[in-house]
């Protein structure tokens, strides 16, 4: 939960706490970005749009450059242009203030339950498997002990594979979440899974992790 009003952090806070949620609060944008450092990524963020220093878009933009974070929008611009800026390029929802806390509950467990559960436990450090972990804040990966820098894309790719794994993600759905802003081809999408598979895979060109599935899209093979 991210917002600058401490009293809203509380009253999001406790009712969130009290359906079962654990939460963590930020008063701004650099500080939410140095919780996800030491804490990893969180399943869901609700973000404040008008903060000082780092506001609300700024802040998605930051933590979607290397993940596909689902974050809910609460802002009191109620003007048109701001939310359809918000919920096209950044926002599974958008709620505007003053807000019911029991609306927002039904919301966040609304887009919880259309995102799914990350396949895997998010931890700072992420355990794929005996071979590989990932750091997705840091944008780092460990494969048998040897550490190696992700790029963004890199890093936002692996994300979605891995929060989907063991499911079929289809180049359509990849090329949308990577690039929401551009119009991207799938040559380009092949030029980061092929740089991705050299960093995590034993043997490149018998991919185990990031498997194709042809006609369709990549399946991230590893399940906890």
């Amino acid at each position: 939960m991210v917002d600058d009003d401490a009293a809203i952090r509380s009253l999001i806070k406790d009712k969130l706490d009290r359906a079962g949620f654990e939460v963590l609060t930020a008063a701004s944008g650099q500080d939410a970005m140095h919780v996800i450092a030491r804490h990893g990524l969180p399943h869901l963020a609700i973000v404040d749009l008008m903060m000082p220093g780092m506001d609300g878009f700024e802040f998605c933009q930051s933590v979607q450059q290397f993940s596909d974070l689902p974050i809910i929008m609460l802002s009191a611009d109620h003007e048109e242009e701001t939310i359809i800026r918000g919920i096209r390029y950044f926002a599974e929802d958008y709620i505007t203030k003053p807000f019911s806390p029991s609306e927002l509950l039904v919301r966040v467990e609304r887009v919880l339950r259309r995102i799914g559960d990350f396949a895997y436990t998010l931890t700072p450090v992420m355990r794929v498997d005996d071979r590989v972990t990932v750091d997705f804040a840091h944008k780092q990966i460990c494969v048998d002990g040897e550490m190696a820098l992700l790029t963004p894309t890199e890093t936002k790719l692996l994300y979605i594979l891995m929060r989907n794994a063991g499911r079929v993600v289809t180049t359509d759905f990849l090329l949308r979440r990577l690039w929401p802003m551009q119009e991207v081809y799938e040559d380009a999408l092949y030029v980061h899974i092929r740089h991705l598979r050299q960093k995590i895979e034993s043997d490149p060109g018998e991919p185990r992790y990031i498997v194709t599935e042809r006609g369709l899209g990549y399946t991230f093979g590893f399940r906890p």
